[in-house]
């Protein structure tokens, strides 16, 4: 479903395609700076199995855990994924702080959905010394987590749009831990001077995004969206 939030056709991180080498992704990208990867991977079987329909047929009543959608986020719930997708699943309320709004994202029982993670092709880069874990999330238009930091991976939209805003870990964004990206947008976003925006783009399906360690990052769900993580620990 086509959410109401503007996409901004600006997009500052570099795109690459499935020319790019493994020995280009590490000399380039791997410890200094975000990429967008276009056809790097087909991944139309796994797409095809994450339609709202399969994915209630397959995990409607096992439990899914959602987080808070905050900076620091603690507070989990535990609802049956059926309920989720026909209750929670529902476009950001802007007045809504983050400690409010329930995310699903990361919290993977992968004994019940490696299944589905099997089906997975995974960008075919890595980080020397690490290894892949898969985070799987779906969410409302508006919705997103705001930013923080952790170790390196790649994220990948399976249905939506995904838009992104990164800064690297030299540069703090300023913004409230308990305001959500659609609040964060909409009041601190447009008083930015240019030299003060972040790094940002719009994903759209099949398109893999790289984040390095420690770079900042926020993300805004522009549609219903379906999207997986493989974080590099």
């Amino acid at each position: 479903l086509a959410g109401s939030v503007p996409e901004e056709q600006r997009c500052t991180v570099e795109r690459v395609d499935a020319s790019l080498t493994y020995s280009l992704f590490l000399q380039r990208f791997a410890f200094s700076r975000p990429v967008i990867l276009g056809g790097v991977t087909d991944n139309s079987a796994f797409r095809a199995l994450c339609s709202r329909e399969k994915l209630l047929a397959a995990f409607g009543p096992l439990p899914v855990r959602l987080s808070t959608a905050n900076t620091y986020s603690y507070r989990k719930v535990d609802v049956p994924f059926q309920e989720y997708v026909e209750r929670l699943l529902q476009p950001q309320d802007p007045a809504r702080l983050g400690s409010d709004t329930l995310y699903f994202f990361g919290d993977n029982n992968f004994t019940e959905w490696g299944p589905l993670f099997q089906h997975y092709v995974p960008p075919p880069f890595g980080i020397p010394g690490t290894s892949p874990a898969y985070s799987f999330g779906i969410a409302g238009s508006g919705s997103g987590v705001p930013f923080h930091w952790h170790g390196p991976g790649f994220s990948e939209v399976i249905f939506g749009r995904k838009r992104w805003f990164l800064y690297p870990p030299d540069k703090t964004p300023h913004f409230h831990p308990n305001e959500t990206t659609l609040a964060w947008l909409q009041h601190t976003y447009p008083s930015l001077p240019p030299g003060q925006r972040p790094l940002e783009c719009t994903l759209r399906p099949g398109e893999v995004l790289y984040f390095p360690d420690r770079w900042w990052h926020a993300t805004l769900n522009l549609d219903t969206s379906v999207f997986i993580s493989t974080f590099l620990g």
